[in-house]
């Protein structure tokens, strides 16, 4: 009888260097993982991932204490192998033109140039590899006025539009331009790195060839302003900060209620008529004024407080029950805690566990995705700095135990 087999990921049988920093990188470098590939994380000797000291928080042991292993490494890096390689030195550089020349996926995030000087290139490395793909996440991207410009997370969500629509309105008690808690611009652009990278892996299939794919974390922002972006195109107009309201739909935002606030997003006509009803105003929605999105929009002044006094009536939970049936959107603000332990997110599967070399037992936020027949899985956790070096040069790059000893007495890895 034979032992079953764990279910093979979509992307199973792909080798992937990464060696980016950070999170745009290796958000992308962990998506591939989770889907299957095989992904080799290449840091720097000694510190490796800057993240890695970006504590605390750090993560603690099972006696208690803590390890030195920041918590946000965690957020961006299982399904990875760590290799330590000192690419400044030529020895790294031949070891990573030997791996790069098997591999079938590369992810970098150095500046405009920065690998060029170690032959690590895309125009060098596809000479030997011209399967390879290799993408590269920068800033503002490979071409450009800004393109030598180093580009992070909270300047990019300024330049990008983003921090000029997130916010209460100037003039309201803290007022002004906000950027978003969470790096949200790093997350999107590994998202439509992935994509690239998943359609230039399809487009291979049919040329044979791979491809340079260049992201900039400036377009990705831009890309994603959506409706805000179409709504100045359709204008000339740029949109402004409304805090929790929406440009285009009313009532979508914060309503406070008798013990906190909570979030109504009424997408139609016929939702805001339930909504009225279960307020008491059923008036409302024959309202003129308000009957209508178009409506509702032109006198949100007016609406919005008749509906803030409205809620401020009953608490959260008893406006959410007596919601919910009727299929008026709403529900409760909740902290970072309160979403990982609803029973919602838990059904799904976004908190897993998984073994960790130092601290035991290491809870997680799951991949999102979910596929039929080729599910993502969890093989690997976040890896200790360097912890399979020997294990890829021995099997990938096919050193001996006497080269890697003589390259770890010379400081290589």
């Amino acid at each position: 009888m034979t032992e079953p087999t764990e279910p093979q990921g979509p992307l199973s049988g792909l080798l992937v260097l990464d060696l980016s920093r950070v999170l745009a990188g290796p958000w992308v470098g962990q998506t591939l993982g989770d889907l299957g590939a095989e992904v080799i994380k290449v840091e720097r000797p000694g510190s490796g991932d800057d993240t890695r000291g970006w504590g605390p928080p750090f993560l603690k042991d099972r006696s208690g204490a803590e390890t030195g292993e920041a918590a946000y490494f965690q957020c961006a890096n299982r399904n990875k192998k760590s290799l330590t390689l000192d690419l400044a030195n030529p020895e790294g550089q031949a070891i990573l033109r030997r791996l790069a020349a098997q591999s079938d996926v590369l992810i970098e995030n150095y500046k405009v140039g920065g690998l060029g000087k170690y032959g690590l290139d895309y125009p060098t490395l596809s000479a030997d590899n011209p399967r390879l793909i290799y993408c590269s996440i920068t800033g503002f991207g490979q071409t450009g006025p800004y393109a030598p410009r180093a580009g992070y997370d909270f300047l990019i969500q300024a330049m990008g539009g983003l921090m000029s629509i997130t916010g209460r309105p100037d003039g309201e008690p803290g007022g002004g331009p906000q950027k978003v808690g969470v790096a949200l611009t790093d997350i999107i652009t590994g998202l439509y790195a992935t994509i690239g990278i998943l359609a230039a892996l399809a487009a291979r299939e049919r040329t044979g060839r791979g491809q340079h794919v260049d992201l900039a974390l400036l377009d990705a922002q831009v890309a994603s302003l959506a409706n805000q972006a179409m709504n100045y195109l359709a204008t000339g107009v740029s949109p402004q900060r409304l805090g929790n309201a929406h440009p285009n739909i009313v009532p979508y935002q914060d309503l406070p209620t008798a013990d906190g606030s909570m979030i109504v997003a009424v997408g139609n006509d016929q939702q805001f008529a339930r909504l009225c009803d279960v307020l008491g105003r059923p008036d409302w929605a024959r309202d003129p004024r308000f009957a209508t999105n178009r409506g509702r929009v032109q006198h949100r002044a007016v609406l919005v407080p008749l509906l803030e006094a409205a809620t401020r009536e009953r608490g959260t939970a008893a406006w959410i029950a007596a919601l919910e049936p009727l299929g008026v959107p709403c529900g409760p603000v909740n902290s970072v805690g309160a979403a990982l332990e609803d029973p919602q997110v838990r059904a799904r599967g976004l908190r897993i566990s998984m073994p960790h070399p130092s601290a035991g037992s290491l809870d997680l936020v799951g991949s999102p995705i979910n596929l039929s027949d080729t599910p993502v899985s969890y093989r690997h956790a976040p890896p200790l700095l360097g912890e399979h070096t020997r294990e890829v040069l021995s099997q990938l790059a096919g050193l001996s135990d006497a080269e890697i000893a003589g390259l770890a007495a010379r400081k290589v890895i």
